[in-house]
Order: structure tokens, then C-alpha cells, then sequence
């Protein structure tokens, strides 16, 4: 029997974090989700086990509610590399989870290094 879209996800997010893991150890991970009306970004240390950071289109001063297109995904990169600064985090590991590094993730990533953080 076929593996539902649900599951084939699942099992894509798991392999991208653990082969990540291995060769960023010690970074803290900029974790993506993606839905059909939101975007949402947060700076996450593994080893803690603690968010740093987060950035959503949920948020009034980003001025994007209800929009889930690639500017609103690029203010959003850009305010969570803002908060990572304030933070103290000068570099993080890109996790894309199951979603293709393609249209509004792949916003977010480019609109995050333009401000500075190295991702």
C-alpha cells in the first residue's frame, strides 16, 4: 500500500534534520515551516533544547498578516535575522524540513543572508 502525503513528508523533514546534524554540529538551526497561509521562522539550539528566536507573518509589525507569498516570506527572513543578531547568533544551519528550498523557503534563506546572517 502507498505511504500517505503525510508520511512520505515526515520521513523527507527527518532525513534533511539528521544528515544536517551531522555535519553542523554545535550551530543552531534555522528551522522553516511552511503552510498555506502562514510562514514561520525560529532559531532553535538543539543541544538546549530552547527557541532563540522566532519570526512569523502571525505578527502584526511585520505587516504581513494574512499574506503567504514571497515578500511577506522575505520580511520574515529578515526580521528573524534582525532577532538573531540581537541574540547573539552570527551564524545558523538552514533546515528546510521536508519542504523544496524553492519559492517562499527559499525567500526566507535569501532575504536572511542579505541581512547578515550567515546561513
Amino acid at each position: 500500500m502507498a505511504n500517505s502525503k503525510r508520511v512520505l513528508f515526515q520521513k523527507r523533514r527527518l532525513r534533511v534534520r539528521n544528515k544536517l546534524r551531522k555535519v553542523n554540529a554545535g550551530r543552531v538551526r534555522l528551522s522553516v515551516h511552511r503552510s498555506n497561509k502562514n510562514i514561520s521562522v525560529q532559531l532553535i539550539d538543539d543541544v538546549q533544547g530552547k527557541t532563540l528566536a522566532a519570526a512569523s507573518t502571525l505578527e502584526p509589525s511585520l505587516g504581513v498578516v494574512g499574506k503567504n507569498n514571497v515578500e511577506a516570506a522575505a520580511k520574515v527572513g529578515a526580521a528573524i535575522a534582525e532577532r538573531a543578531k540581537a541574540a547573539g547568533i552570527e551564524e545558523a544551519y538552514f533546515d528546510r524540513g521536508g519542504f523544496l528550498f524553492h519559492g517562499r523557503v527559499k525567500a526566507v534563506a535569501d532575504a536572511a543572508r542579505e541581512a547578515g546572517l550567515k546561513i
